[in-house]
């Protein structure tokens, strides 16, 4: 059974920094297509950013292109997300989600990973 985990949320001012991250079991990690989600609340979960198997293909959202960046560490079976500069509208859960059977880009749909984790609060103020 595989199982994502992400830790590292918190509450951070405006202009701050924080690095979450997502550890996955259960399976064999490098094969994972990762990305991350996020949902704020009464809004849609949205994409954030993605990685392919070898971190070799990343994408974001228009959102956070510049502040935030994806990374993975296969050997530590873990995927982060840096995230600088951030805003009181990056404020929501964040969660990874995993595939195995997507092609080697990270797709920006939620419903097409198979594997999600419990999310991590992350909380901007003002």
């Amino acid at each position: 059974q595989v199982q994502l985990v992400e830790s590292g949320g918190g509450l951070v001012q405006t202009g701050g920094s924080l690095r979450v991250s997502c550890v996955g079991s259960g399976g064999t990690f490098s094969s994972y297509v990762v990305g991350w989600f996020r949902q704020a609340p009464g809004k849609e979960r949205e994409f954030v950013a993605g990685i392919g198997r070898i971190g070799s293909i990343t994408r974001y959202a228009d959102s956070v292109k510049g502040r935030f960046t994806i990374s993975r560490d296969n050997a530590k079976n873990t995927v982060y997300l840096q995230m600088n500069s951030l805003q009181p509208e990056d404020t929501a859960v964040y969660y990874c989600a995993g595939d195995m059977r997507m092609g080697p880009a990270p797709a920006r749909t939620p419903s097409l990973y198979a594997y999600w984790g419990q999310g991590t609060q992350v909380t901007v103020s003002s």
